[in-house]
């Protein structure tokens, strides 16, 4: 084999393990939806029944631009709010639902994800 063939199989072996690592789904077990916090019991009950949403930025695209969840079509995820008590504003806990009915939640507006098991 020539040398050029060799670089070139490991450069693509180490340009694919890289590329595995993006997307990859959230680390560790997820939550059981028991654990939830109470208002995301509510919010996953909004968003089972198709609303209606308190929040008006409820059910708008998620981008996923940090490729925190598993990479899929824009228009996959969509997001929506979980009040957080004695906040304000929307704060930063968040349901995120997969257009296959897989659910991520967030405590801390998207840093991280949990899958939600059910």
């Amino acid at each position: 084999m020539r040398h050029w063939q060799r670089f070139l199989i490991v450069l693509l072996l180490t340009v694919g393990s890289a590329f595995a690592f993006l997307g990859a789904p959230p680390k560790g077990d997820g939550i059981a939806a028991a654990d939830l916090p109470p208002e995301a019991h509510e919010t996953l009950a909004l968003i089972q029944r198709g609303g209606p949403f308190p929040y008006h930025r409820d059910g708008v695209v998620f981008n996923n631009f940090e490729k925190r969840l598993p990479i899929q079509p824009r228009g996959y995820y969509r997001e929506y709010t979980v009040n957080t008590p004695g906040r304000k504003d929307r704060g930063p806990r968040r349901i995120i639902a997969g257009r296959d009915h897989e659910y991520y939640y967030t405590a801390d507006h998207y840093q991280s994800f949990r899958r939600i098991r059910e």
